[in-house]
């Protein structure tokens, strides 16, 4: 029997993090969404498109080919043939990302590749609507929260380890930004899913995290 588990919330809430540790141990798939989304936001910062017209962005969908695959344990997307998982992971590409994720065409694209996945596998996917809209049928639904000002300490400490150039300030105001324009689209807004159980992680390690989740699982399967 396959079991899916969603994972939703705003950015810098650790939902990437929490749901590959939870993969690990329950030996489901892990499926990345926004970083599928960072793909196609890549494509159009390298080709110059406008991602503010969504008519130029939804023209360009049929070049974009997105795969998502597993080397040596690490999961690795790739971009039209081209692995592009650290590039994706660029600051800049984040609003990109936020951005083209608010277009009904994009969406449409992505959600068909993420679900025909979750048919075949025990999967756990994290991102905005996995709950609401991807995998409205999810065994378990988690909504993950944490204080804007925990999210971007997270976010800047991440960033300044991978050796970028960032301000925290500029961080905590782009977060905000994103948030805004997450829970505020036409096409499937960051939104709490009616069954899904509110887990705020603002004082929790990566671990208790991922132990509330995994005991939440196991109660609702009755494990």
């Amino acid at each position: 029997m396959n079991y899916k588990i969603a994972i939703d919330g705003p950015s810098g809430t650790g939902k990437s993090t929490t749901a590959k540790l939870l993969a690990k141990e329950l030996s489901f798939i892990y499926i990345d969404t926004g970083a599928m989304y960072r793909a196609v936001g890549l494509y159009c910062y390298r080709n110059n498109i406008d991602i503010d017209n969504e008519e130029q962005v939804k023209s360009i969908l049929n070049n974009i080919d997105i795969n998502i695959f597993y080397k040596e344990g690490n999961q690795e997307i790739e971009l039209n043939n081209e692995i592009v998982s650290k590039e994706i992971r660029e600051n800049h590409i984040s609003n990109y990302a936020s951005v083209v994720s608010q277009y009904k065409d994009v969406r449409e694209k992505l959600v068909n590749i993420q679900q025909n996945m979750a048919k075949k596998n025990s999967v756990i996917m994290d991102g905005r609507d996995i709950g609401t809209v991807v995998l409205p049928d999810a065994d378990l639904k988690i909504y993950l929260v944490a204080s804007d000002e925990v999210r971007a300490e997270r976010r800047y400490k991440e960033l300044i380890e991978k050796g970028q150039d960032v301000k925290l300030e500029d961080i905590l105001k782009e977060l905000k930004e994103r948030d805004y324009r997450d829970s505020h689209r036409e096409n499937s807004p960051l939104k709490k899913a009616d069954d899904a159980v509110e887990l705020d992680n603002s004082n929790l390690s990566r671990e208790e995290t991922v132990k509330k989740i995994l005991e939440l699982f196991n109660k609702k399967v009755g494990k």
